[in-house]
């Protein structure tokens, strides 16, 4: 029997909304694969601290609800780095990965972390459009604008760098949007020694986890890995 698909979505989202209600529970179903959607702590139904330090650890809290054999993952935009992260750490827990929404943007200092947290919390300008789009997402019923803030503040000690990447052993499908502004994807896959890439036409970043080209390629990859 195949092991689950672990699932898990971006910042200040959920994976009932992510992975829920965009039908990919079902389809997984209809592969007859088990789908496990996990939510990243500070958001949907995982704990909501308030204090930075708390989520110093994050890709630790989620691996620890992993199943014990290893598994196939997706996951999208922050849910591909902590996959990501957590698969050149514990490259044996992992048969297969699916990361989007992710590409040039994980090797680069991203400036915006203060300007989200503040702008999510209160005080900040949320005039840059994917600010907003974040103000947005935090006003959701299941999120909670203080822990987020949190998130957004807290200091990660693991750098994404091609070096960590390089002793990532399982094959590795990468998806990204050629609207994408964490693009392009090709520093990424010259990180991973087992990589190809799936181009979406048209496709911006937050349209990502709702479109059929992302879902169709996750599938095939899915039945074809196994």
């Amino acid at each position: 029997m195949a092991p689950p698909v672990v699932l898990v979505p971006g910042f200040a989202t959920s994976a009932a909304r992510t992975w829920g209600d965009n039908g990919w529970v079902d389809l997984l179903a209809d592969i007859g694969r088990t789908a496990l959607p996990l939510d990243v702590l500070g958001s949907g139904t995982a704990e909501k601290p308030h204090s930075p330090e708390a989520y110093e650890a994050f890709e630790q809290h989620l691996l620890e609800r992993f199943p014990d054999e290893p598994v196939d993952a997706i996951g999208f935009s922050l849910g591909a780095r902590t996959l990501l992260v957590l698969a050149a750490l514990h490259p044996d827990r992992f048969n297969s990965l699916i990361v989007a929404g992710v590409g040039r943007n994980l090797f680069e200092r991203d400036a915006t972390g203060e300007s989200i947290a503040s702008a999510i919390d209160g005080p900040g300008d949320a005039d840059d459009p994917i600010v907003r789009y974040f103000v947005q997402l935090a006003e959701a019923p299941d999120q909670d604008p203080k822990a987020l803030a949190a998130f957004m503040r807290r200091s990660n000690g693991i750098v994404m760098t091609p070096e960590l990447l390089q002793v990532i052993t399982c094959p590795v499908l990468v998806v990204l949007g050629d609207k994408d502004f964490a693009g392009p994807a090709e520093p990424l896959l010259e990180a991973l020694p087992d990589a190809r890439l799936v181009t979406l036409r048209n496709v911006d970043h937050f349209a990502t986890p709702k479109d059929f080209g992302f879902i169709d390629a996750s599938l095939e990859f899915l039945s074809s890995s196994h």
